[in-house]
């Protein structure tokens, strides 16, 4: 059930590439800056060749250069036109298709699609494509006479052409995707996914039992209010080593801090300047996945919820995340939890970061589900056999959590259902709920 799971050490810009993911004007203004490189490139090899075949004396050569560009003028022009039109048309339909999945789900799955690369990859090549085909528009030569033309854009409408069927790909691409995101086990799969990198970004290693020198100081946050979303824990560990000392992360990741609110404690011999953690604690509006353990635990559970209001009345919804909770948890279970220690390349404790312990997963993961639980036969058998599945895979001294939700389960099914044969059929475990 569980996947093998592999620390990677943190790299220097990894929380600067987790939050340009987060945004989408990145990656279409890189977009632009390239075509327009590209374009100036292109032009300058149209203006060589028709050096070359100038100095050669071969007029009839850019006669002839002419008369191809002439006639892919036409469709530089109708794909000018076209373009930006066909691109808010694509992306208006997106937009519904998002704010439906949103009300459906969970309104916080609308960050699936904003970090999507294939909508990001496909919105940019549709702006580049209109962008480059405006220069080539300006690159076309006013002079009708082959020994005046400087250049002829034979190379910038060829790579218009070759844009433009990028686009059509990236279009199919991009409908199936959405296609694809608008079905509940895609996206419960996308956000299991993403939870398991950020187990995979945390140490093996649990702590080593020495204790933590005396604590001198605390440093607070000063900027604006927000979720603490991410550290740099690659500067916090280098700077930690240049001082000798081990910095400690007061709150969780994903804890709202206001202004004022202690973050890092110092543990050592002298405090670092303020100056060499600036930039070192990054907060936002709202929760990410990339070094937040319980977020996807929170979707999860927000979309189970949901399917299972009455108003919706989806308990195969609920199951369907059942199932990636269960999957995450037994991904967790042997797992150092509680408080994972940073190391520099010496194998020193730099960094201590407080994290969900096994108890905080298993009550995020479960609880607000078991309590819709009982009037849904195919839940309660679901969440029956998930924690069954569980009690074999972890060690004893995480048991308790486990056994306390299955016996609170039991308890609430009993008292709803007052038919002795109705009882058993529901607390009967069972993998697919009801088949």
């Amino acid at each position: 059930m569980s996947r093998e799971l592999r620390h990677r050490r943190p790299r220097a810009l990894s929380p600067l590439r987790e939050h340009l993911r987060d945004t989408f004007w990145f990656a279409p203004t890189m977009a632009l800056v390239l075509v327009c490189l590209l374009w100036f490139a292109a032009d300058s090899v149209d203006a060589a060749i028709v050096e070359t075949l100038r100095q050669s004396g071969n007029v009839q050569g850019i006669r002839d250069l002419m008369g191809i560009a002439e006639d892919t003028r036409t469709i530089i022009t109708t794909v000018s036109a076209a373009m930006m039109t066909f691109i808010g048309v694509v992306f208006s339909i997106s937009l519904v298709a998002v704010q439906m999945a949103a009300g459906n789900l969970t309104p916080r799955i609308v960050r699936i699609f904003i970090r999507s690369r294939i909508s990001k990859l496909t919105f940019s090549v549709f702006l580049a494509t209109f962008l480059l085909s405006l220069l080539v528009l300006t690159s076309y030569d006013s002079e009708a006479d082959p020994r005046d033309v400087t250049t002829v854009p034979l190379v910038q409408s060829a790579l218009t052409v070759v844009m433009v069927g990028l686009s059509l790909v990236l279009f199919i691409a991009y409908v199936t995707q959405t296609l694809q995101l608008m079905k509940i086990g895609p996206v419960v799969e996308r956000i299991n996914k993403a939870s398991l990198g950020g187990v995979a970004r945390m140490p093996a290693q649990g702590p080593d039992g020495e204790p933590l020198a005396p604590e001198i100081a605390r440093m607070s946050h000063q900027g604006d209010a927000g979720v603490l979303r991410d550290v740099h824990i690659a500067r916090l560990v280098r700077v930690a080593r240049r001082n000798g000392v081990v910095l400690r992360l007061i709150p969780r990741i994903g804890d709202h801090v206001v202004p004022g609110t202690p973050v890092l404690a110092v543990h050592g011999p002298r405090v670092p300047a303020r100056s060499a953690l600036r930039y070192s604690v990054s907060i936002g509006i709202e929760r990410t996945f990339h070094q937040d353990l319980g977020f996807g635990l929170r979707q999860l559970s927000d979309i189970a919820l949901r399917a299972l209001s009455p108003a919706v009345n989806d308990p195969t919804t609920a199951v369907q995340c059942l199932d990636r909770i269960v999957e995450f948890l037994a991904a967790v279970a042997a797992r150092p939890l509680g408080a994972v220690h940073h190391r520099d390349r010496k194998g020193v404790v730099r960094l201590v970061q407080d994290v969900p312990g096994w108890t905080d997963l298993v009550d995020l993961g479960l609880t607000e589900i078991r309590r819709c639980a009982p009037t849904s036969p195919q839940v309660s058998r679901r969440m029956l056999a998930g924690i069954d599945d569980l009690l074999r895979l972890v060690p004893d001294d995480r048991r308790t959590p486990l056994v306390r939700h299955r016996e609170l389960l039991v308890q609430a099914v009993e008292r709803t259902l007052p038919e002795a044969a109705e009882r058993a059929f529901a607390l009967r475990p069972d993998r697919q709920g009801i088949g």
